[in-house]
């Protein structure tokens, strides 16, 4: 099997829109659909990533002090999956809740090692 990276986007707007008990029921939500994958012995692990950090650009010396994209488009967190194909892995990637919530999922195979 080859291993895939879901990489979730956006959604922060519709999530700070939301009260807390929805927050909760969402995240729920979540919980369940990784789960899932785990269940099937396919989850890696993964992580939510905060919003800050630095971007260094080409040569090394210039450093800014935030991800270099827009809002919409800034990495919130990730999983690695298990599946045989990308068709596959994007199967498993339509399932995610965050799609409900003004989010996007992008499925990249993970190059391997050898």
């Amino acid at each position: 099997m080859k291993q895939f990276i879901f990489l979730f986007k956006g959604g922060d707007e519709a999530w700070d829109s939301k009260s807390q008990k929805e927050q909760e029921e969402h995240m729920q939500k979540w919980q369940q659909w990784i789960g899932e994958i785990a269940e099937q012995d396919k989850f890696l692990g993964g992580e939510r990533l905060y919003p800050h950090g630095n971007t260094i650009h080409p040569g090394g010396v210039k450093i800014t002090d935030r991800p270099l994209t827009e809002t919409k488009e800034l990495v919130g967190g990730y999983i690695v999956v298990k599946a045989d194909t990308l068709d596959e892995a994007t199967k498993m990637a339509q399932g995610c809740p965050g799609l409900q919530w003004q989010s996007s999922v992008e499925v990249r195979e993970v190059w391997p090692e050898n």
